[in-house]
Parts: structure tokens; sequence; C-alpha cells
């Protein structure tokens, strides 16, 4: 889905926070057991990043920890989640630099990014929409050139105001992009679907104005040459969606928009990455 040009900072140490069941290992331990940490899964996220992963209560909830969480029960291991800045995820930092085994994101697959990571098959799509707060006077993409819009830095959105001739105001996450949007210091915001309808929910002054058919689907990524976590992936997400789990998860998520999220075994298997 989300996120696009990587920026220059792409790694602070302090932008990594360890946000779920904690610990470390050795580099020996490590090769071992073939994880970055022994008996763990490990997992970077862009959090928060609702409905795909945020906290609420203190505890890291969403649709991509939910699979995630499946899929460290299918290996036997406990999940592990660490915030990650997405600059450092979608430019294949993170997993180059063994921060995590494995990344769930609301990230889109791009054929760019996959000359950085190995991508599962999409498991979501997720189209990019513009959202306006209701008394901002923004109804299209158009009415918005000479307003103030936000999207979330290196990302998809961020792109795709640029190709429309907006200059947008950057924010570094999904959280600080709807903050601004509710106090009124930004009129608009161009972000994926799924965000926004988490957002329009959440503040019924904020409206989903325009919707664009970029054709993003959502996949989740590993280090290169990592094909047994991307098998075991699959595997898990083939249960998920055989049982009817994944069915519930997306309507438990996506509310209105499940069905524009929803992506079916033909729009899988007809999926062309080199084409992303």
């Amino acid at each position: 889905m989300k996120r696009s040009l990587p920026l220059a900072a792409l790694l602070a140490a302090g932008a990594l926070v360890l946000s779920a069941c904690g610990g470390g290992s050795t580099s020996t331990e490590s090769e071992a057991s073939g994880y970055v940490n022994e008996g763990q899964l490990t997992l970077c996220s862009d959090i928060p990043y609702p409905p795909f992963e945020y906290v609420e209560n203190g505890e890291n909830i969403g649709f991509d920890i939910d699979i995630a969480t499946q899929v460290a029960e299918d290996l036997g291991l406990e999940l592990n989640v660490i915030t990650t800045a997405f600059e450092a995820i979608q430019s294949g930092v993170a997993l180059d630099s063994n921060q995590c085994d494995l990344v769930l994101s609301g990230m889109a697959i791009t054929a760019e990014r996959a000359t950085k990571m190995d991508f599962s098959k999409p498991y979501l799509k997720d189209n990019l929409a513009l959202m306006a707060n209701s008394a901002g006077g923004v109804t299209d993409i158009e009415s918005a050139k000479d307003k103030k819009v936000g999207v979330q830095q290196a990302t998809t959105g961020e792109a795709l105001a640029e190709e429309h001739g907006i200059s947008p105001v950057q924010f570094e996450d999904v959280g600080l992009l709807d903050q601004a949007i509710s106090s009124g210091q930004i009129d608009a915001a161009i972000a994926n679907i799924s965000t926004i309808y988490s957002s329009t929910q959440a503040n019924p002054d904020l409206k989903l104005v325009q919707d664009f058919e970029t054709g993003e689907v959502i996949g989740a990524a590993v280090k290169m040459g990592n094909t047994e976590l991307l098998e075991s992936f699959e595997s898990t997400m083939t249960e998920l969606r055989t049982s009817g789990r994944y069915d519930e998860l997306v309507d438990q998520w996506f509310g209105t928009v499940a069905d524009n999220a929803r992506i079916s075994d033909e729009e899988i298997a007809a999926f062309d990455p080199s084409q992303a």
C-alpha cells in the first residue's frame, strides 16, 4: 500500500522501540536458530498505522498484528514487535541489518522495493484516497491544489500529491497526520483508503472525498533469500483463507471498505510484481 521514496536519514537507532515481548539474543544464538532473536519471530512495523497496527490499552493490535501473531504461532515462536520508522522498512535497511525477521506494515509491493527484499503474495488491496475536513471546501483533488494537503512522508500518497501538482505537508506517521487534519493545521490528506476509513470513523468532521484506482496491493517482506520464512508466511495465509478466518479479519478491521480491501484468489494469481 503505502509509502515510497526513502529519505536521507534512514535510520536513527533511537527510532526503534521494543514494543512487545522484549529481550534479545547473542549473534551465535540468532544464527543457530535462524531468527534475529532466539525463540521469537521479530516483526518490524511502523506504529501507529491503524487499522493495520496501532496501540490500544498498551497492546499492539490491528490487522497485520493478527496475521503476524498467527504466523508466529504456526512456527511455535513468540511474537516480538519492533516499532520501526517506515523509511527503514521500505528501503530494506531494517531487514538487511537484522533488526527483524519479517515486515508487516501495510506496505505496498513495488518493483523498486522488490529489488531490496523478497515479498509474499499480496494479502490485501489498498488504493489511495483523499480525505478532507468537512468545513474545508475540498471536494476533489483539483480543489485541494490551493489548500494545505498532508501526507505521510516517504509514501505513495506523497508521490500522488506531487503528481497532481501539490506540494504536500509531510508528517512522520499517520497519527501525526490525523492530529493535523483534526486540529485544522491542514485542510486535507492523501493516504490509503483503509487508514482514511479508520480516521473518518473516529472523527465525524472528516470525510472521504475522492478515491484513486492505483492498483496498490500489500505484501509481507523478508530479507532477500529467506525463502523458508516466506514459505511459512504463505502457508499461514493459505490456512487463514481456507478456514474463512482471513475474511473475518478483513471484515473486523476494515468495516465498510472491507470489500474494497479484500483480495481474491484470482487477483492474487493474476498479480504481476514486475508491473507494480
